[in-house]
């Protein structure tokens, strides 16, 4: 991961810095999306960008939907929270509400290191989400292992996983996960170049979807991998670890909620 940010420092230094460039990649994650012809996007912006617009949620909100309504308006978007694992829970509250309130936002994520601190401390913080209705994931098991998994979806009562892979190392993790229609969004490229899995074809994803856990394929992030996600699907199939049929079934995954 080091590396990786490292990478993106230097290839694209102050880019994406500042209100401006907030601004910018939110567009460009739309641009993206129109091009690889997704026609349904769940993405918002991190609570601590507040701190670049006067902390004022209201304002930030309004210029997201501008670009939205400017760029993309024939993509159906699910407006999402983002939280960092490295910011303080105080301060994250302080950020949290003030969207929150705005009762326009759909759903919270939470991501960073997941070894920088216990996922019990943003319990207080999924409380206050899943109040205001909001549906609830969280970065886990990119990095952990599976127990970390289990967990952080009954501590934060997540609704989704960002990742999850590690789920795979254990039997009655995978279960719980079916069980309690818990969704993994796995992302096979950038777990395969960051080190996480050796070669795609050895990626766990084939051996969580045999286990009944709902999984999507998703990019992880389009500009550092190079991947959008119709080549992440078929990097898949041509992997051998899906066939047509079942990526079909799959994508559909990604396009609807679970029902518990």
């Amino acid at each position: 991961m080091t590396e990786m940010h490292a990478w993106v420092d230097r290839r694209f230094g102050s880019v994406f810095s500042g209100a401006d460039g907030r601004l910018r990649a939110f567009e460009a994650t739309f641009v993206q999306a129109r091009y690889d012809g997704v026609t349904r996007l769940e993405v918002g912006e991190d609570v601590w960008a507040i701190t670049l617009f006067d902390r004022d949620a209201a304002r930030l909100t309004s210029k997201l939907i501008e670009i939205h309504a400017r760029v993309a308006p024939d993509i159906e978007w699910i407006p999402q929270l983002g939280m960092s694992r490295h910011c303080t829970v105080s301060n994250l509250c302080n950020w949290l509400k003030p969207f929150i309130d705005l009762g326009f936002y759909k759903s919270l994520d939470l991501s960073g290191d997941e070894l920088c601190q216990p996922i019990e401390n943003f319990k207080p913080l999924y409380r206050m989400a899943k109040a205001a209705g909001l549906r609830l994931k969280a970065h886990v098991g990119e990095w952990g292992d599976a127990d970390s998994v289990w967990r952080a979806v009954e501590e934060l009562e997540l609704d989704e996983v960002q990742h999850g892979i590690a789920a795979a190392q254990s039997e009655p993790v995978m279960r719980f996960l079916a069980n309690n229609r818990i969704r993994l969004n796995v992302c096979p490229t950038s777990n395969v170049m960051l080190g996480r899995v050796e070669t795609l074809a050895a990626h766990p994803i084939r051996k969580l979807f045999d286990a009944g856990v709902i999984v999507t394929v998703n990019t992880d992030d389009v500009l550092v991998f190079g991947q959008g996600v119709s080549e992440e699907f078929m990097n898949l199939f041509h992997a051998k670890l899906f066939s047509a049929d079942e990526l079909e079934s799959i994508r559909f995954a990604g396009l609807t909620d679970p029902v518990r």
